[in-house]
Order: structure tokens, then C-alpha cells, then sequence
């Protein structure tokens, strides 16, 4: 175990470290972060829409609550509609500022310039009708090529930025105003770049560019990110981030939001018009079946602790932990027992998600539970967040619940073990 830790601390954590530093990975997860409240308000819209319309449409329809409740229904859809159906342009937007700030330029015009690029390649018309900018391009499905869009267009400008292509105005210029005009010539390249290239996807292969992402890109990489062993690799990976100190879902977030909050949004806007939702595994089935706690569902470990410890030193960090343990903050422990570097831990460090992830895609692909679409704050306590993800499944929740109970007996095992090496010392 030591020559392996060895190994690891000389080849793979300074890999980590410049991947968690690589700026358009930061820039794309910074992204993600900054969108937020536009996600959680289309969340909570299509949460209270579940519990004021679906669930009494489906279990006492007779009691007339969605009628009843119609004025709110129609609030909701208004929210949704200006945020989740939206949240393309809000997310390309976002990138484009982050992207600018990654190298030190104007970051407003960074993320004007990235949305009007966007908007420039895709196509308009519905049914012939000019000036119709098409739902699908705006919503979570045309996400992947915002992101590809927003990145090109942002680099463009913002490297010319750096170079000094742009239009000096004398000192006496007031800031705003000279830096609006510095914008200019970058900006006004990077939007003729990106129209060009949707012109010529349009003229000469016949389709837009977010049918050819889509297709080409888009499709076959999503449905990739749902096979078991894609999403295995995605666990091991931030669980061995995790054990050498490294915050392994910071480290991986472009992957996480890029390809599963894509799936979540895009789930989300399937289950709001009605359709079938797409994906299996997105980035809310991480935390309702398998992070539960946090990384490596810590929260099993604490009460294992507080039913097999036998150590002081143990319980101490349990009763530190437990509070934030319960809202997925699990630095406390992680740090406290130590879990980084320590071979005693590692084992079911990195066996306990992968069991839980198992059975969560187990659950979810023969249709015991329904995919997560609803995005969740992830300070929401197991079950709860199972429960409210997948609006309002209690199977999910006894999933979870399973989940929990296995986890804490194979954690539990290793504290046994632990009481045991305590005693020989």
C-alpha cells in the first residue's frame, strides 16, 4: 500500500492538480456554478408543479387540487419558461464571462459576445418563418453546443483582447466607455466567425451546427456517459481524487456538469412537455444514490462509527462531523478520521460508491425508480434528496434508504477492524 501511495503522489496528484487548474475546464465549471439561481428558480417551478398537479393528478384527482391550484401552475410555467427552457443562452452567457475573466479581459462583453456568437450560428425559422429562433437550440438539449460555441467565440475574442486588436481611445475617456470601444473589433470577429461557420454548415453539409453536434457529437457521447462503466470511471476517479486530498468533484466538475447536469436539464425540460425523459444517470443519481454524506457516502461511515467504534479519538470526529454530514459536508471527516492517505479506509472508500452506483443504475434502468430530473440543492440529507429528485418517488427513497444500510455495514466492518488494530497497539 505504501509503494502504491508512493506512486500515486508522484504521478497522479500532480496530474490532478493541473486539471483542477486547466482555465477552461475552471471556466466551464465556474459556469455551471454562476448559473445556479436560474436553475434552482426552473427547479423549484418544476417541484411545486409535481406536488400541485402530477402527484394529485395521479393519486386523489378527485379532490380537484390541480384546479384549484391553476394560478400557481401557471406561475410556475412562466419561471420555468424564462429559466430552464432558457438556460442555453443563460449558460453561454455565463461561459463567455468566465472565459474573458480566465484571461483577464472585459468579462461582460466576454459573455455578450459569446451569447450574440451563439445566436448568430443558430438557425432561424419555424416552418419557413423568419426571425423564429427554435426552442430546441435555447433549451438543455442545445447545451453541448453552447458549450462549444460559448469557448470558441469567447477565446477568439478575449486573445484578441490580449493582443491589443482593438480601438485605443484617448486617456481622458471615461473606463466604461473606453472599454466598451476596446471590446469592438475582438467581439465584432468572434460573432462574424461564428456566423460564418453557420452559414457554411448550413449551405454546404445542409444541416445547422447544433443538429451536427448533436448527431455527431452530442448523442453519441451522452449515450456513452450512461453506460455503467462510463459512470464507474467517473466515481473511482473522484473517490481516488478524494484520498489524496484533492477535491475530486471540483477536479472533475466539467465532467460532471458538462455531460450529467446536461442529461438533468435536459430530462427536466422532457418531463415539462410531456415527453419521455432521455437519460438514465444524471448529475442529481450521484448524490441521491451513492454521495450520500458526500464523497465515498460518509455519512454511512459516522453512523458506523457511533455503532462499532470503540476508539475516543473516533467518536470525536463523528460527533464533529455529524451535523454537517446530514448536509453533505464531509471535509470534517474526511480530514478528521484521516480518510486521505490512510490504508485502513481505502478499501471501502472506493468499494462503497461503487456498490452504491451499481444499484442505483440497476434501480433506475429497469424502471424500479424514475431518472432524476429535478435539480436538487445538494445540502439536501439523503433519502430527502432521492425523494425530492425524482419528484416525489418513495421507491427512490427506499433505494436510498438501501443504499444507506449497505454502505454503513461494509463501513461498519472496517471500523471493526480498526477497533482491532487499536487494541493490538
Amino acid at each position: 500500500m505504501e509503494k502504491f501511495t508512493a506512486w500515486m503522489e508522484e504521478h497522479f496528484v500532480p496530474v490532478a492538480t493541473k486539471i483542477s487548474t486547466q482555465k477552461f475546464l475552471v471556466a466551464i465549471r465556474d459556469a455551471f456554478i454562476g448559473i445556479m439561481p436560474v436553475t434552482m428558480a426552473g427547479a423549484i417551478a418544476t417541484l411545486l408543479n409535481v406536488f400541485v398537479r402530477d402527484l394529485p393528478n395521479s393519486y386523489v384527482p378527485d379532490l380537484g387540487i390541480a384546479e384549484a391550484m391553476s394560478w400557481l401552475i401557471g406561475i410556475n410555467g412562466n419561471v420555468w419558461w424564462g429559466t430552464l427552457a432558457m438556460i442555453t443562452l443563460v449558460f453561454v452567457f455565463a461561459l463567455g464571462y468566465n472565459v474573458a475573466k480566465a484571461y483577464d479581459v472585459n468579462e461582460l462583453a466576454g459573455g455578450v459576445v459569446a451569447i450574440a456568437s451563439y445566436i448568430a450560428l443558430t438557425p432561424q425559422g419555424v416552418e419557413g418563418t423568419w426571425g423564429n429562433l427554435p426552442w430546441g437550440y435555447l433549451s438543455a438539449t442545445g447545451l453541448f453546443t453552447g458549450l462549444i460555441v460559448g469557448l470558441v467565440a469567447a477565446v477568439i475574442y478575449s486573445k484578441l483582447m490580449v493582443k491589443n486588436v482593438t480601438i485605443k481611445l484617448p486617456d481622458s475617456v471615461p473606463p466604461m466607455i473606453s472599454n466598451a470601444f476596446a471590446a469592438i473589433v475582438p467581439g465584432t470577429i468572434a460573432i462574424y466567425v461564428c456566423g460564418a461557420i453557420g452559414w457554411a454548415a448550413t449551405t454546404f453539409v445542409g444541416m445547422p451546427v447544433g443538429d451536427i453536434v448533436s448527431t455527431y457529437i452530442q448523442t453519441p457521447f451522452m449515450n456513452l456517459s450512461q453506460g455503467l462503466g462510463a459512470i464507474l470511471i467517473v466515481i473511482i476517479a473522484v473517490q481516488l481524487f478524494w484520498f489524496f486530498g484533492i477535491h475530486g468533484t471540483n477536479v472533475l466538475g466539467a465532467v460532471l456538469d458538462g455531460t450529467y447536469k446536461t442529461a438533468l436539464l435536459d430530462n427536466a425540460a422532457a418531463f415539462e412537455a410531456g415527453k419521455e425523459m432521455s437519460y438514465i444517470w444524471t448529475r442529481g443519481s450521484f448524490d441521491a444514490y451513492v454521495w450520500m454524506g458526500g464523497a465515498g457516502c460518509t455519512i454511512a461511515l459516522i453512523i458506523a462509527i457511533y455503532i462499532f467504534s470503540k476508539r475516543a479519538e473516533s467518536k470525536a470526529v463523528a460527533n464533529l462531523s455529524v451535523a454537517m454530514g446530514i448536509f453533505n459536508i464531509n471535509e470534517p471527516v474526511v480530514f478528521g478520521m484521516p480518510i486521505v492517505l490512510n490504508p485502513m479506509y481505502f478499501i471501502p472508500w472506493m468499494i462503497v460508491p461503487v456498490i452504491l452506483t451499481i444499484i442505483g443504475w440497476a434501480a433506475t434502468v429497469s424502471g424500479l425508480v424514475p431518472p432524476v430530473y429535478v435539480e436538487i440543492p445538494w445540502v439536501v440529507p439523503p433519502v430527502i434528496y432521492a425523494f425530492l429528485a425524482t419528484g416525489g418517488s418513495f421507491t427512490a427513497a427506499l433505494v436510498a434508504i438501501v443504499n444507506l444500510a449497505i454502505a454503513i455495514v461494509i463501513w461498519g466492518v472496517f471500523v471493526v477492524l480498526a477497533n482491532k488494530g487499536s487494541e493490538e497497539a
